[in-house]
């Protein structure tokens, strides 16, 4: 009989810690017990848990900072640079000669590839401003951190469970699986004191 005492505390362990686990989205509502109420944590503090998810994900992982810099490194603004001129070259080359068949025939290549480089001078000085100034207006219109808050504020409860459970299914598990190993390294610890009284 003494040496249940591992498996019961065990049992009691694993069952403790998946109870926790599970009352972070149980029950969705509240339950009234006149004297307090009871609620899942993510339910009961949905808005907040929706605020602080939307300025995390706006401080940390997507700042308007972050995208403008992205958006002036050297390769992203070569990009540009290439569609700009590939642009360019269609028009002087196909579009233009099609529109104005005339003025076109005056137009050497000597005339394009000097009027190209003038304007891919324009183009290379004008992208990063161009940059700045989209990403300041997007800043005014596209405030990710309201965008995410709000989301989140209205995501059904089983919505949320679903996307939290999947993000940290294993880490729930884990928390339970530790529980049992707890509790069973307890009641190793009581038979011992146990074996020694007697």
């Amino acid at each position: 009989m003494l040496w249940t005492l591992p498996v019961i505390s065990a049992i009691v362990g694993w069952f403790t810690n998946y109870l926790a686990v599970k009352m972070l989205f149980y029950p969705k509502e509240p339950w009234d017990f006149k004297l307090f109420k009871i609620q899942g944590i993510f339910p009961k503090n949905q808005r907040q848990v929706a605020e602080k998810i939307g300025k995390m994900v706006a401080d940390e992982l997507l700042s308007s900072d972050d995208l403008r810099d992205k958006m002036h490194n050297p390769e992203n603004l070569l990009s540009i640079n290439q569609i700009v001129e590939a642009k360019i070259d269609y028009f002087l080359n196909v579009k233009f000669p099609k529109q104005y068949p005339i003025t076109g025939l005056l137009f050497t290549e000597k005339r394009k590839a000097k009027m190209k480089g003038e304007l891919m001078v324009e183009v290379k000085e004008s992208v990063p401003q161009v940059i700045d100034h989209y990403m300041s207006n997007l800043e005014e219109r596209f405030n990710v951190e309201e965008i995410i808050k709000e989301r989140v504020a209205v995501l059904p409860a089983e919505k949320l469970e679903g996307l939290i459970m999947n993000l940290l299914k294993k880490e729930f598990k884990f928390i339970e699986y530790i529980g049992a190993v707890v509790g069973f390294l307890i009641g190793l610890i009581q038979v011992a004191l146990v074996s020694l009284g007697q």
